[in-house]
């Protein structure tokens, strides 16, 4: 049974609720959906995130409620992801989602990867 976290310890903005809500739309998820956020081996330093928007919540999942969003989040990724608030950049490096993580001792060039 997925555990629901009242508290913000993962947040999301505004913008990148708005973008989620989106893509959500463009891939038909229904009312239930939410995004999927975790981290993986791999990459430059070590870890990488990982998202996706999914039709809901898997059994071992933590869920997030911030800015209408559902976030799921595996046990195993919580720990790595704890204060961690994602944002959506549009600038001039780049467009795509933004990690703030206050974990991560160690970033590469792209953003992408991390270490703790």
């Amino acid at each position: 049974m997925p555990e629901t976290i009242t508290a913000l310890s993962i947040s999301i903005t505004e913008k990148a609720a708005k973008k989620v809500t989106q893509f959500a739309s463009k891939e038909a998820k229904g009312d239930e959906y939410g995004l999927r956020v975790g981290v993986k081996g791999g990459g430059c330093s070590g870890l990488t995130y990982t998202l996706s928007v999914e039709s809901g919540p898997q059994a071992d999942d933590k869920i997030i409620e911030d800015q209408g969003i559902r976030l799921f989040v595996p046990k195993k990724s919580f720990v790595f992801l704890a204060g961690t608030e994602l944002d959506f950049s549009d600038g001039l490096n780049g467009k795509g989602f933004v990690f703030n993580n206050p974990n991560a001792k160690s970033t590469c060039g792209c953003g992408t990867s991390f270490s703790v």
